[in-house]
């Protein structure tokens, strides 16, 4: 049996399911290739037959991605096989990934058919995903509750109609690692085909164990792991890509088994799809979070000013984290950029950089000193930047009575090249900026979350603040960065303010469509 885990990345299939707020085409595109730079060998990149943006997401992740397999999920239904394969089509090379549920209690209770109707559909589907593709992955919905005998049969029927990787999911989080190994254990013992297939398993973290899980699995016959980057996904979330590849990479001598992971990528990918997903990573979160390399105590301290090994099983430079953070002034020339973001694992695709330039020039005369810090969040707001917005901020001038709590500011925006100026009061200056800008733009938009969090260190750190806002029954996240909060505040509503335009427009294409439709079928 081979040594190598094949990790199969599900952040943007899996994990984006729990977010407040969808992600763009071009978010998930960067996040694609962060991950395909990471060295995921399967990307489970969405679920087409959901929606349009999701079928256009995938395709458009298909169409740019080489290095990483793409995966597409499907219902074992024909039309959702169909919109997986179609979306897929325009890769070199792909994976449909259809699943059924197996549990007692979702058989009887959600699909409310026989166990035997069940195997018949998931073994339909897997033979009609085999006409789009010889990759097909089939999972055993909630296979963690499913009874073994049932479970045993599944598998045999699935590897004998083509699946070439039987993914075995502990949905719910629900076992235990002595139980899940002795699952898959059976697995191996009593399907007689098992051969045939990869077994993989995908793990939940209700009970905070999706990663002992994995790890139990792969030490007794599993060779895939699902996963998700910042273990991000439905619920308290799923297992973690990053500590998965470190305790293989850490502890190969004791489990003799190995990835393709860039494992320098991690933390750059890792803040990456915190910032775009608007979910932060707790403090002591392992291998990416902020004290994952930080020692209080005095002993810890001196024992690693000794030697860094004595409390420090892996270097931060392990996992992309520089401990050199750089510092540059507004004397840096592009070449010094440039160099900076490569060092930081940034490639020339991954920003604009007369914009990142410019945005830096702008930021060191404010701070004096830029850092590697405040560089690597210019980049992830500039990778965000729209050529289409609507609308843009021209100024903002804010007067604020701290005695009092109340504050007025003066907006100019431009909107479609005409350009208006508004003034508003408000409790505070970001209530009365907020107020000013809905006058200005006449755009009605709920505000139902609002986060400021530092970007850096000290006073003159970059604020970055997160919103989420609902606008006609959809949730919309805009982020904004300033060393100014207000100003911060006011780019975050900005930017939601173009999705909110964008989505209208949108919505206005598909009415004509379904206008032209109508006028055709009357004809």
């Amino acid at each position: 049996m081979s040594n190598r885990v094949i990790i199969f990345d599900t952040t943007l299939r899996d994990g984006e399911q729990a977010l407040a707020a969808s992600l763009t085409v071009k978010e998930k595109l960067q996040i694609a290739l962060s991950l395909e730079r990471l060295g995921v060998d399967v990307m489970e990149v969405g679920f087409p037959v959901s929606s349009p943006g999701d079928f256009e997401s995938v395709q458009t992740i298909a169409r740019t991605v080489k290095n990483s397999r793409v995966c597409a999920l499907a219902r074992a239904l024909e039309k959702d096989i169909d919109a997986a394969a179609q979306s897929l089509s325009v890769a070199d090379q792909f994976r449909i990934h259809t699943f059924i549920s197996t549990s007692t209690i979702h058989v009887e209770s959600k699909l409310k058919r026989s166990f035997d109707q069940v195997l018949d559909m998931a073994v339909g589907a897997v033979k009609y995903a085999r006409r789009f593709t010889d990759d097909v992955e089939f999972s055993c919905e909630d296979a963690g509750r499913t009874p073994i005998d049932n479970l045993c049969r599944m598998v045999e029927a699935a590897i004998k109609a083509g699946a070439k990787t039987i993914n075995i999911p502990d949905t719910v989080g629900y076992t235990v690692p002595s139980e899940f190994g002795t699952i898959i254990e059976t697995l191996f013992n009593r399907v007689p085909n098992i051969d045939q297939a990869v077994i993989s398993v995908h793990c939940h973290d209700d009970l905070g164990l999706s990663v002992a899980n994995s790890i139990t699995a792969v030490q007794h016959g599993a060779r895939q792991i699902e996963c998700t980057v910042n273990g991000i996904g439905e619920r308290a979330g799923n297992c973690s890509l990053e500590e998965i590849a470190m305790i293989l990479s850490t502890r190969k001598a004791a489990l003799g088994l190995e990835t393709g992971i860039n494992a320098k990528e991690i933390h750059r990918t890792s803040s990456l799809v915190s910032q775009l997903c608007n979910m932060p990573v707790q403090a002591n979160k392992a291998i990416v979070g902020a004290n994952a390399f930080t020692h209080s105590s005095g002993i810890h301290q001196d024992g690693v000013l000794k030697s860094q090994n004595t409390y420090e099983i892996m270097t931060p430079e392990s996992i992309g984290l520089n401990r050199n953070n750089l510092n540059m002034t507004s004397r840096s020339g592009r070449h010094v950029i440039k160099h900076r973001m490569e060092e930081m694992g940034y490639g020339e695709q991954d920003y604009d950089m007369d914009a990142l330039y410019e945005a830096f020039l702008a930021l060191a005369d404010k701070k004096g000193q830029v850092f590697d810090y405040d560089l690597e969040a210019l980049a992830f707001m500039e990778a965000q930047a729209e050529e289409d917005d609507h609308y843009q901020l021209q100024q903002l001038v804010v007067h604020a009575d701290s005695t009092q709590g109340s504050a007025t500011a003066t907006v100019t925006i431009e909107a479609n090249g005409e350009t208006v100026t508004e003034a508003a009061t408000g409790n505070g200056p970001v209530d009365a900026a907020y107020n000013a800008i809905a006058r200005a733009s006449d755009c009605k938009i709920d505000i139902t979350g609002y986060q400021l969090s530092a970007k850096g260190e000290g006073q003159n750190a970059l604020g970055q603040v997160d919103i989420q806002a609902d606008y006609h029954q959809q949730s919309f996240h805009g982020v904004g960065l300033a060393t100014d909060v207000v100003e911060a505040s006011v780019q975050a509503l900005i930017h939601v303010m173009n999705l909110t335009w964008r989505a209208d427009k949108v919505a206005e294409s598909k009415q004509k469509i379904q206008q032209k439709r109508a006028e055709l079928g009357g004809v």
